[in-house]
């Protein structure tokens, strides 16, 4: 695909997705935009693609949010009317997107600023470098968050947190991104891409359709009752559950034929004790 503001690469089963503008910080305008949806929807139906890498060029920012020089939104009342009634994917990029049910992971290489912390609440999983620092730096300028950060970032730290950073705008550091469960691991400046690749190259080892159902179940029953988010649970389960994969799934486990069921050896789940 031919693009001009981010960059879009598949190596292997893992696809990554870079905001290429590294002069500009790697904001976003009408373009990336624009290009960002393309990016996204290819990713989320192609077939090949197990695992998105979302990172920016340079070392300096993953992304400042949107161009507020070339802002990608229309004052056309039509428009806003499409935007109220959920019709449009959203303002930098199709950040209003919920049906991707592959694993995302964000390699914070640099500023998350506004928007660029919206893209970072997009992703599954984050792993920032030691200088990233994060914040709702809009909030200087009067620009409110309208690509996920009043949703997505209480999701991930809980409301209270996350109304301290929307209030003030006030800018993070990596560990304190870390401590209250914004960022998922810290790894030294220029390591967030081999540490994300690795962990992408790992999950599409796995067995991918009960992957995608847990992560959709997840996604659709938050927020909901309980009772209600069991039934996505249990619609979920039914749909891998009887899938080709969970028969071999279970094979594999009863004939000991995966190193984590092996004799001798070290398993290859992090973390598992025989």
């Amino acid at each position: 695909m031919d693009f001009s503001q981010i960059a879009y690469e598949q190596q292997g089963e893992v696809c990554v997705i870079r905001f290429a503008r590294p002069d500009a910080m790697n904001c976003i305008g009408p373009i990336g935009h624009n290009e960002l949806i393309r990016a996204w929807t290819a990713f989320r139906d192609d077939a090949t693609a197990k695992v998105a890498v979302l990172t920016g060029e340079g070392d300096r920012a993953f992304c400042a949010g949107g161009d507020l020089k070339d802002p990608p939104v229309s004052s056309d009342p039509e428009e806003i009317a499409a935007h109220n009634r959920g019709e449009r994917l959203g303002f930098i990029g199709p950040t209003r997107m919920t049906d991707i049910y592959k694993p995302i992971i964000a390699a914070i290489n640099g500023v998350a600023y506004a928007g660029g912390l919206e893209w970072a609440c997009f992703a599954d999983i984050r792993i920032a470098e030691e200088h990233a620092t994060f914040g709702v730096t809009c909030r200087r300028w009067n620009v409110g968050l309208g690509d996920g950060g009043t949703q997505r970032l209480p999701r991930i730290v809980g409301m209270g947190r996350a109304l301290d950073l929307i209030l003030t705008g006030r800018v993070i550091d990596a560990r304190e991104a870390e401590r209250i469960g914004l960022v998922n691991r810290v790894v030294p400046k220029g390591q967030s891409m081999k540490a994300s690749l690795e962990l992408a190259e790992y999950l599409c080892t796995l067995p991918q359709p009960a992957m995608r159902t847990d992560k959709e179940a997840a996604i659709r029953g938050f927020g909901l009752p309980l009772d209600e988010g069991l039934k996505i649970e249990a619609q979920c389960f039914n749909k891998s559950i009887f899938q080709p994969e969970t028969a071999e799934g279970l094979r594999r486990f009863a004939e000991r034929d995966h190193p984590d069921r092996a004799t001798s050896g070290s398993p290859v789940t992090p973390g598992l004790r025989k």
